[in-house]
């Protein structure tokens, strides 16, 4: 049996990576900021899967919580076989009217929090000769978008240069670039998505199994659906100072309030 920890996972594609783990009969690890929430994503998952399951509080932009979380995955006594950075959150401000702090926060999660916990999970994994880190970063990093987009870019880029330099270890490293998934992400941060095309939307099991079938064929970019691998290509070809215009338009209507932090966990 596998042990698969997973960040931000009480909502969105984190609880999908859960119900995925434990369906598939691996022990999971589910971190997240919301103690209650996580005991009680734990119990469904228990009693649907009969699965074991572990808990773990924490706050990935503090430094307590980043520690905590480093410590599960560096202990040699239960080790973590799979890894998934999913915590994350988005800032409808734009740059200067979001505070400095909050932009901050944002780097300690998407970043600091990501390059930690591959380096405390891949460490042990490298000594066992296996192991698989999923990093969930965004189609925004193909655009310019902000502290938002730069940071999901540097997700992106990062894994897939660690994906290289471990590819002869027997560790396996994945960047997941999804676009609009429904989850109660927008709903639970007052996000207006009513002019959102239907068509956008993505289904956060189904983008989890595309993840999962990349994964398991050793890519180390993950678009799920073809929509989005075509937006992504267009990307490459479309002038960079038209795309940061029309994202930062659709930063303003699908944004969070302003000063809201929205968290996928």
């Amino acid at each position: 049996m596998r042990t698969v920890l997973i960040t931000g996972a009480t909502a969105g594609l984190g609880a999908a990576f859960a119900r995925r783990a434990a369906r598939d009969g691996h022990a999971v690890v589910l971190v997240a900021r919301d103690g209650e929430r996580l005991r009680r994503v734990a119990n469904e998952l228990t009693a649907t899967h009969r699965t074991p399951t572990e808990v773990l509080p924490a706050d990935l932009g503090t430094e307590e919580g980043l520690r905590a979380v480093e410590h599960r995955l560096s202990d040699a006594g239960s080790p973590v076989d799979v890894l998934v950075n999913n915590a994350g959150f988005g800032l409808r401000d734009r740059f200067l009217q979001a505070s400095l702090e909050q932009e901050l926060t944002m780097l300690r999660v998407h970043c600091e929090a990501v390059l930690r916990l591959t380096t405390a999970a891949v460490t042990g994994m490298r000594e066992r000769g296996r192991g698989a880190v999923v990093n969930v970063a965004s189609v925004a990093a193909f655009v310019p978008r902000g502290t938002y987009g730069a940071s999901k870019a540097w997700v992106a880029q990062f894994t897939q240069g660690a994906a290289v330099d471990l590819a002869s270890e027997g560790v396996r490293l994945m960047a997941l670039c999804p676009g609009l998934v429904r989850t109660e992400f927008h709903q639970r941060a007052g996000m207006g998505t009513e002019d959102v095309p239907g068509w956008m939307w993505l289904d956060a099991d189904r983008v989890v199994d595309a993840a999962l079938r990349d994964l398991a064929r050793g890519r180390t970019l993950s678009v799920p659906d073809l929509r989005y691998k075509t937006l992504a290509g267009v990307t490459k070809l479309v002038p960079r100072g038209w795309l940061g215009r029309v994202s930062s338009r659709s930063t303003g209507r699908y944004g969070p309030r302003r000063g809201d932090r929205t968290t996928t966990d």
